[in-house]
């Protein structure tokens, strides 16, 4: 058998291999608190699962729905307009996405030849360099450092490289570091991608969890957007619907219909019950939301509490659903304190270089546990790090 050589552009990745570490463990006997993967635990609002259970009942509803219906397309539409005041044609500047990472898995096909260069900051989601991979893209990292509040520095990046590059991701609120990013960022990267003839994908997976009453912006809302991309925004962490897979590329009209002609050739659309039930979580009120983001301000408190009473000092984020830490002082890489702390303290975090060269240094907690187990990583850590 003879494989692709792209293929060699990737190893394993860092959840399959922590999966294998946690598992290794509970077979010796260990009750591991895993805050590694951001798998959200907050279920959809209770309307919503109904409608699903309804919709699937339903004999006709298991025809390939093969395009989104007009009512999702709408909805998605009108909740724009509600949440950021942005004016998106739903005919022509929205389609669905089978969640976010599907769509950062396959907009680089429609954008990049083998070659040519995106722009990817470091550290960042894996996905959104291993998308660009995957259609033959080069990678060149735009660091987001601790001293620059982790915002990208456009005026770092080098002339020719700005000018090589044909297509750019950035994100905030950010995950891996939490970071949220002023309004004339935006303006600064819309000037940076018009001047570099760039096209933007702007993933806002987490708009609506940001804390302390700061109100999460829309890369869309800002003018001139719309001229150079688009954005990705979610279901999953907003109402609770990460396993259903649902999400939305909006904004620049012909990034959007090459996304659709793309998608026309390798999927028959979004099971119709789950559009069904994606169209009454767009309606939900702002309620439903309150108390989803209340519930992580908690769960970052009793964890940033506990391990700060433990001795390890952790800035608390202001948005995501993850904590940025600081490997602590006298540990050597970030890969090296994950194994100790599953080994001594039995809690399983990601290695911050798993996300990017600018992610050595730091681990990614994410807040997936109950307040209650989170107050036990505390104790956990206290002991095991003696």
């Amino acid at each position: 058998m003879k494989f692709s050589k792209r293929m060699n552009n990737f190893g394993e990745g860092i959840f399959a291999r922590l999966a294998a570490m946690k598992k290794k463990k509970i077979s010796e006997g260990a009750q591991v608190i895993d805050l590694s993967i951001g798998a959200p635990n907050i279920p959809p609002p209770a309307h919503v699962m109904k409608v699903l259970a309804e919709e699937a009942l339903k004999p006709e509803n298991y025809v390939y729905a093969i395009t989104d219906t007009h009512e999702l397309l709408n909805e998605a539409s009108d909740w724009y307009r509600r949440r950021y005041g942005v004016e998106i044609d739903p005919a022509s500047e929205v389609c669905s996405l089978w969640g976010s990472q599907e769509g950062l898995s396959h907009i680089a096909l429609t954008l990049i030849d083998e070659g040519d260069l995106t722009l990817v900051p470091d550290p960042c989601y894996p996905i959104f360099a291993d998308g660009a991979k995957l259609a033959g893209s080069k990678i060149f990292f735009m660091p987001q450092l601790k001293e620059n509040d982790y915002i990208i520095q456009f005026e770092k990046i080098p002339a020719d490289v700005a000018a090589r590059a044909k297509f750019m991701i950035v994100s905030y609120p950010n995950n891996p570091t939490t970071a949220v990013a002023p309004a004339d960022f935006y303006e600064r990267l819309i000037h940076f991608s018009k001047k570099n003839d760039i096209v933007v994908l702007h993933d806002n997976a987490y708009s609506e969890l940001i804390f302390d009453g700061t109100k999460g912006l829309s890369f869309l809302s800002f003018k001139g957007a719309k001229d150079v991309g688009v954005e990705f925004n979610s279901l999953s962490k907003t109402y609770g619907f990460a396993g259903a897979r649902v999400g939305f590329c909006l904004g620049n009209r012909e990034v959007v219909r090459r996304v659709k002609l793309l998608k026309s050739n390798i999927d028959y659309g979004i099971f119709l019950p789950i559009q069904k039930a994606a169209v009454a979580a767009l309606r939900s009120p702002q309620e439903v939301i309150d108390k989803t983001r209340a519930a992580y301000v908690e769960r970052r408190d009793a964890l940033i509490d506990g391990l700060s009473a433990a001795g390890w000092t952790i800035d608390k984020p202001r948005a995501t659903m993850f904590v940025w830490a600081p490997v602590p002082k006298n540990f050597g890489s970030s890969e090296e304190f994950v194994n100790i702390l599953l080994e001594k303290s039995n809690v399983l975090v990601t290695p911050g270089s798993a996300f990017g060269p600018s992610g050595e240094g730091f681990v990614r907690m994410a807040l997936v546990q109950t307040v209650d187990a989170l107050k036990i990583v505390g104790d956990r850590v206290k002991e095991g790090l003696k």
